[in-house]
């Protein structure tokens, strides 16, 4: 009995054995060398990615619209194999970015640091992790055959073949991504639990496992801790529990539903009942009130007419003797605003008017000649002051003449 334990788990190992050419992180150092990995070419756009003792920067945190890649330079020769990819996304409150695992053929040369948005044609699997959908967290299969250019795609996210929530942003720990390939059945999952699987891909031998990030302004820091390629797949198909109960789920859903429209059914009817209940006693009331206010009309009218006293005829005679009153006031003013003339009132009061206009204007034009010729300077007296001024000046000059020539004179 031990042998035979002893023999399945060696049988067990030697199925899945590490392939080291295409695997890094598993060993006791993440790199031999610290700056570079063996077998592999990291290449970065806006920045240099970083590989420190345990894991590998491939964006940063700073700054954003940076990309990164590393491919393996050998290819898969394996068609059943698994693919254990370890990583860890952290950055601000609403930060993004893509990170996709690629398994195609060529890749350095088809995708290089290419997302699945700006990639052209390629042929092969990605696996795309990103906030696609605003859920938290997603992760998407797609595939291609070479024949379709993505990036002139109208609408990437409905070729995915593939996909589940998972909210990996900010964990604190390595998330771990696990892709199976056997003979009859092609898994991912996510933290041991299955995110998808299908009978129905196989991919071929000989494709290439690549690994890009690309972050936006508000980035992303992705970081690789675990890489690991290890030939055999131990992936078994749950294909069959899942359709028994998607298949029941529908039918409790439908019995579930049935037994509400039914009660919703009969709850509507009993309301139904009750206002139509009501709906007819308060016509019937209608009616009642109606024939009532009708037989007062009635009874009012033939006791009114059967009734007559003194006393309301001797108010109708009062009316009407008010009413003939008003009348003849009314007629009386007539006649009187119709015989009067009011001509010779309007004429006096037009030559009132104009008497007033007149008398007016001729005030006010004494008044501005008074105003003016009280203003302006006298001419006589002006000529006075200049005739005085040239006689001061004339007396001047003969004044200093004199007195020049009764100065004596000097002989040189």
């Amino acid at each position: 009995m031990k042998y035979s334990f002893a023999l399945a788990f060696l049988t067990a190992v030697s199925a899945q054995s590490i392939i080291d050419t295409l695997s890094f992180g598993h060993g006791s150092r993440f790199s031999p060398s610290g700056d570079s990995l063996p077998g592999w070419k990291i290449k970065g756009e806006g920045h240099e990615p970083q590989i420190l003792s345990d894991k590998l920067i491939l964006t940063p945190p700073y700054p954003g619209h940076t990309r990164g890649s590393i491919w393996a330079e050998n290819g898969l020769s394996l068609s059943e194999w698994t693919t254990e990819f370890h990583f860890r996304a952290s950055g601000e409150e609403r930060g993004s970015g893509n990170l996709q695992l690629w398994y195609v053929k060529d890749g350095e040369r088809t995708v290089g640091a290419s997302s699945i948005y700006t990639v052209g044609q390629f042929d092969g699997f990605v696996l795309t992790i990103d906030t696609h959908g605003g859920r938290g967290g997603s992760i998407r299969g797609f595939l291609n055959d070479g024949t379709r250019a993505y990036n002139q795609h109208t609408n990437v996210d409905s070729l995915a073949f593939g996909h589940c929530d998972y909210a990996y942003r900010n964990l604190g720990r390595p998330s771990v991504i696990k892709i199976e390939q056997s003979s009859s059945l092609f898994q991912v999952t996510v933290d041991d639990k299955v995110c998808f699987q299908t009978p129905k891909v196989a991919l071929p031998a000989g494709n290439v496992f690549g690994v890009t990030a690309a972050t936006p302004d508000n980035p992303d820091s992705f970081e690789i801790f675990k890489f690991v390629v290890t030939s055999g797949a131990q992936a078994t198909a749950h294909f069959g529990g899942q359709t028994t109960q998607q298949q029941q789920a529908p039918i409790e859903g439908r019995s579930t539903s049935n037994q509400i429209n039914l009660g919703s059914l009969d709850d509507m009817n009993n309301r139904i009942y009750q206002i139509s209940q009501e709906v007819s006693q308060i016509v019937q009331n209608m009616n009642e009130r109606h024939q009532e206010l009708l037989n007062r009309i009635s009874t009012g009218s033939a006791s009114s007419s059967s009734d007559s006293s003194p006393q309301s005829d001797a108010r109708l005679n009062a009316i009407d003797d008010r009413l003939r009153r008003i009348e003849t006031m009314l007629s009386d003013i007539q006649r009187d605003n119709a015989g009067k003339d009011y001509r010779n009132e309007f004429t006096r009061l037009h030559k009132a008017i104009e008497h007033s206009h007149v008398s007016l204007t001729e005030a006010l034009q004494t008044s501005i000649f008074n105003m003016i010729t009280a203003t302006t300077p006298r001419m006589g007296l002006f000529i006075c002051v200049v005739i005085a001024f040239q006689l001061f000046l004339a007396g001047a000059y003969v004044y200093y003449k004199r007195r020049r020539n009764g100065m004596p004179k000097k002989f040189l």
